[in-house]
């Protein structure tokens, strides 16, 4: 079983964020956790088992190379990784910077593909939660990061109830 998170950054804010998600995930042994930058992520990464993705917010949306990669492989991947978990988290420069919409256009494009996507109901801390996915305001704390640790362990978690009874997929590449 795999879990792959792939990113895109500008400030480092949105790396940080993915080094905590894997960090949670793998909590979780009998996961295979790879985290890739947006510029080095394939078709193949795609098909892992579970795939959290994160992206600075940019009016509202993920960059416009997460939504290529989307696009450039729809016609390898799409429809043919039902059944694999999905997942989403952002990082905006300020209060109002569109962090939910970006998970939530991220979500939409797994959702598109065939992923089950999730949503979390318990609370990092005061105040911080990740129901849609992890979100920070800039530089993230340790209760952005906490719920980071949170969304990545989830993930895991579900890959394993939904692949743990074999390790092979039949959408693989």
């Amino acid at each position: 079983m795999k879990i792959t998170i792939i990113y895109d950054t500008q400030s480092g804010h949105t790396e940080k964020m993915a080094q905590a998600v894997a960090e949670g995930a793998r909590s979780a042994e009998g996961v295979d956790i790879y985290i890739k930058h947006v510029d080095e992520a394939t078709s193949e990464d795609l098909f892992s088992e579970g795939v959290i993705i994160g992206s600075p917010a940019y009016c509202g949306l993920m960059t416009w190379k997460l939504k290529a990669l989307f696009d450039r492989n729809m016609p390898t991947v799409w429809g043919k990784v039902n059944g694999h978990i999905g997942a989403a988290f952002s990082s905006s420069g300020g209060l109002g910077g569109g962090n939910e919409m970006t998970v939530m256009s991220i979500l939409n494009s797994l959702l598109n593909y065939g992923y089950m996507v999730f949503g979390l109901p318990e609370y990092a801390g005061k105040g911080v939660t990740a129901h849609y996915g992890a979100v920070a305001v800039g530089d993230p704390g340790e209760l952005e990061l906490k719920a980071c640790r949170m969304l990545g362990k989830r993930t895991a978690e579900y890959v394993k109830r939904m692949h743990g009874s074999s390790c092979e997929s039949e959408n693989t590449i």
